[in-house]
């Protein structure tokens, strides 16, 4: 075990992969001679050449459908967008054809392609620019969504995702590239659709995923102080989705919340919400409780943003109320 940050884990997990298979190379914008707009790609070019970190021009749809290219052609592309933001200027290329070319196709031509993206909010960079968009993935059947919440599972997963012969959007909370932990060394991978159970608790569950488990593992530390004993989900992904290991809770505990930090209508917390109800309902004590950012475009000022998000004490004030309740 060695202790880095989050960005350093997957900078790790690429110059691995790229070590292992010359068939894998990186496209986007400023990935090269930038290294990266969060430096992921660091000391990418110098190892392995402009033939395999290759900058682009900025057109996001030219980045994905070259690596949707590339892909069915053979090579196993990973592409970086500069923030999800930007992958709504290539829908078409993502959704289209990335993510139905293999059922098209009668499962002829595989598409292994990854595009890895920061979201977030939280660094006041205004509505533009501080969406979480996995929801949007979540709901399109051919892509695998994963979204890493510790440098150990950034490495883990990235290993697994660049392996997979499906199209995989990974996506990094931009608040996280800084955060540090214990990463395993050498070829460590970890299953995509496995979730983590962080903390174990008897009386509530608490569901989060990416920068919402931060936020989890916050609460359950308030509540534990306060008697409640909670219990912390990683989910991992969202697609593939381990609703065994979150039913399997929720019978147990008997109440559940569901965290994320992205607009709460058609939240990826409203379908997990909607699951556990319909396959749980005989063992809930309570309805099932969602708190995500308000249904607003991103302020810019900090305390009106600050305001939007969701926080620790809004789960630990939802939790008390659900214990109270039951």
């Amino acid at each position: 075990m060695v202790e880095i940050t989050y960005r350093e884990a997957l900078n790790q997990a690429l110059k691995e992969e790229m070590r292992r298979d010359p068939k894998i190379f990186i496209i986007g914008e400023e990935v090269a001679y930038y290294q990266g707009t969060y430096k992921v790609t660091r000391n990418l070019l110098a190892e392995f050449g402009d033939n395999r970190v290759k900058d682009t021009p900025i057109s996001e749809e030219i980045i994905v459908g070259t690596a949707v290219g590339a892909a069915i052609s053979g090579l196993r592309p990973i592409a970086e967008l500069m923030t999800v933001n930007f992958s709504l200027l290539a829908m078409d290329q993502i959704i289209n054809h990335m993510a139905k070319i293999y059922y098209m196709f009668g499962g002829q031509v595989n598409v292994p392609v990854v595009i890895r993206t920061p979201q977030g909010a939280g660094k006041q960079l205004g509505a533009q620019h501080s969406q979480m968009l996995e929801a949007y993935f979540f709901h399109c059947p051919g892509i695998k969504v994963v979204l890493p919440s510790s440098p150990a599972d950034a490495k883990g997963l990235l290993k697994t995702a660049i392996r997979d012969n499906n199209p995989v959007m990974f996506i990094e909370d931009q608040d996280l590239y800084s955060k540090k932990g214990d990463v395993p060394s050498g070829d460590y991978i970890l299953p995509l659709g496995k979730a983590n159970i962080l903390k174990e608790g008897e009386e509530i569950t608490l569901i989060g995923y990416s920068r919402s488990v931060l936020d989890c593992q916050k609460a359950s530390e308030e509540l534990e102080m306060k008697g409640i004993s909670a219990e912390v989900i990683d989910l991992r992904c969202l697609s593939p989705l381990d609703k065994k290991t979150m039913f399997d809770s929720v019978r147990k505990t008997g109440l559940a919340i569901v965290v994320n930090r992205a607009w709460r209508t058609g939240s990826a917390a409203a379908e997990i919400a909607s699951l556990i109800t319909e396959n749980c309902f005989e063992y809930l004590d309570a309805p099932v409780m969602r708190i995500s950012a308000q249904d607003v475009p991103m302020p810019y000022n900090r305390d009106l943003e600050q305001a939007a998000l969701p926080h620790p004490e809004d789960i630990v004030n939802a939790a008390e109320k659900l214990i109270k309740g039951k």
